[in-house]
């Protein structure tokens, strides 16, 4: 019976059938397992780069900096700001983010060549009113000039670098325009608000939005580089956040260190 029951095992195995179907997936795992080496090897399955902080550089020394990090750079859009002409503003993927080996990194560069922008006619409008325009313009807010007037932060001049500027004078993109504004003696109060934690941009911003002046910006040891003050916040204030009402035009003086330091 034994013996039967081997030579019938055989005899299944010899089957022309059984033979090409065995053969069939063994040529079937064979390229699988092939398959995913290969694909292994070909992407480089595990192996993974750091994207280099190309900010601050220049385009050449993206290139370079790419080479030697095994991967590649393309500008694919300008920008322009006054401070870092020439110099990578952005780039996509970010700084240390995890890709293949030769990834293209797609950089924004800030343009060397200043734009140039028109003033509008502020005069007459409310500070609210104002600064969304000078903003659209490609502008800044500089310093609020109170000066007594029967209707509170109404535009009453626009300076540029000191003098009264003309509406429609072409001037560089970002820059400074100072509001004279009007002051009435019974509504000219605000209150200093807490700007601990905000970035310098923004605590500028929420300062202006109180009707309040930037005295100085402050950056301690930890801020080295121009990379380094975009991480900084402010940690302190001088004078104080208060509930207590001052004077329209206050000047506050702000202090920031790199949080990415801590």
């Amino acid at each position: 019976m034994a013996n039967n029951t081997q030579e019938e095992k055989k005899g299944f195995f010899r089957h022309w059938i059984v033979r090409n179907l065995l053969a069939a997936f063994i040529i079937v795992v064979v390229l699988v397992v092939g398959a995913m080496v290969f694909l292994n090897v070909a992407t480089q399955h595990g192996k993974e780069l750091s994207v280099p902080d190309f900010r601050g550089m220049t385009y050449q020394e993206a290139v370079k900096a790419a080479e030697d990090a095994g991967m590649r750079v393309e500008i694919i859009d300008s920008v322009y700001s006054q401070r870092n002409r020439g110099k990578v503003k952005s780039h996509i993927p970010q700084p240390g983010a995890k890709v293949k080996e030769g990834r293209r990194v797609l950089l924004t560069v800030n343009a060397v060549n200043a734009r140039k922008v028109t003033v509008p006619n502020l005069v007459g409008y409310s500070l609210r009113q104002a600064v969304p325009e000078l903003e659209q313009r490609g502008l800044k807010l500089g310093r609020l000039v109170y000066k007594n007037d029967i209707a509170t932060n109404n535009v009453i001049q626009q300076l540029y670098k000191g003098d009264v500027v003309e509406p429609g004078t072409h001037v560089e993109a970002e820059s400074v325009i100072d509001l004279v504004v009007g002051l009435n003696s019974e509504d000219c109060e605000t209150m200093i608000p807490n700007l601990e934690g905000f970035n310098a941009e923004t605590a500028v911003k929420i300062l202006h939005d109180s009707y309040l002046n930037v005295r100085n910006v402050y950056y301690d040891k930890t801020v080295k580089t121009w990379e380094d003050s975009l991480n900084a916040v402010v940690y302190k204030q001088s004078p104080a956040p208060s509930d207590l009402a001052v004077g329209m035009g206050t000047d506050v003086a702000i202090y920031l260190k790199n949080v990415m330091e801590e």
